[in-house]
């Protein structure tokens, strides 16, 4: 039986621990952290279900906000290449803070990739 990655992130109390690790470095970014909210708290909280969906586990997103239709929500911010590889590189330094074993962490940054660059509209 092949174990799903939101399994091996340790399931939703695993995904917490790793927004909870990400957001305080995306705020402290120069360039992506001026994007976000000051209130970062709903972010965070909407992050942890995306990601829970996103990785395997309950559709819990979808089941709160509809499906997320990621790009179209985040169109009107202006996000180039840049921007994505800051968010990356953000998430990469959460996934080891928290510990995450690096053969998850490959497979996982490899799927943040492709949804980080999707992203990319100038």
């Amino acid at each position: 039986m092949t174990m799903t990655i939101y399994e091996a992130l340790g399931g939703q109390a695993g995904i917490r621990r790793i927004v909870e690790a990400f957001y305080p470095k995306v705020v402290k970014d120069p360039l992506i952290g001026p994007l976000f909210p000051e209130d970062i708290d709903p972010v965070i909280d909407k992050q942890e279900l995306f990601l829970t969906q996103f990785f395997g586990g309950e559709p819990l997103y979808t089941e709160q906000y509809g499906h997320p239709r990621m790009r179209a929500r985040h169109m009107h911010i202006s996000i180039g290449k840049e921007h994505a590889e800051a968010w990356l590189q953000c998430m990469y330094q959460a996934l080891q803070e928290v510990g995450v074993p690096e053969e998850v962490v490959d497979p996982v940054m490899e799927r943040l990739a492709g949804s980080a660059y999707f992203f990319v509209n100038s």
